[in-house]
């Protein structure tokens, strides 16, 4: 295990940078994932707690992780989003790694994120548009998603971490 926080994220950061034919290990796959998803959230003016919810079930359903690392792994995203300059560096791990099915399985996640507070900021429907598009994630495959997401709505369900 890592002694601090901040060696796992010197790690992961490191594993990010890396060329692409360097081996990746779940971990990068984990925080690419998770801040393409804590993206959506942070396009729009507030972030709502169910936008962290429908985060974390994205997470809960990809990732066989516990509650503890799941909120670390979230905390990390943001800061890895925070200093992030492109989506592309993450979006290629996934076209690397991902099967086409789970990658409009994250257009959908990203989608169902956006309307977790029951509005659309058009800030994250464009972070949306150019995740789907590096995923190389068709048009229809785009809407088919973002249909779904937005007729599953918000659950009722709680699963804030404490």
């Amino acid at each position: 295990m890592f002694k601090t926080v901040k060696d796992l994220i010197e790690r992961l950061t490191g594993e990010l940078a890396a060329p692409a034919d360097t081996p990746l290990d779940e971990h990068t796959l984990q925080l690419s994932t998770a801040v393409l998803l804590v993206e959506v959230m942070r396009a729009a003016p507030e972030v709502h707690e169910g936008e962290y919810a429908a985060v974390l079930r994205a997470l809960r359903r990809q990732f066989q992780l516990s509650d503890d690392e799941l909120q670390r792994l979230i905390e990390l995203a943001h800061e890895t989003a925070r200093t992030a300059y492109d989506y592309q560096r993450f979006t290629r791990l996934l076209n690397e790694r991902f099967t086409h099915a789970q990658k409009v399985a994250m257009v959908e996640a990203m989608w169902a994120v956006a309307y977790a507070d029951a509005h659309l900021d058009v800030h994250e429907n464009a972070v949306i548009r150019k995740v789907a598009g590096l995923l190389h994630v068709t048009h229809g495959e785009y809407i088919a998603a973002k249909l779904h997401a937005q007729h599953a709505g918000p659950p009722s369900g709680h699963d804030v971490l404490p």
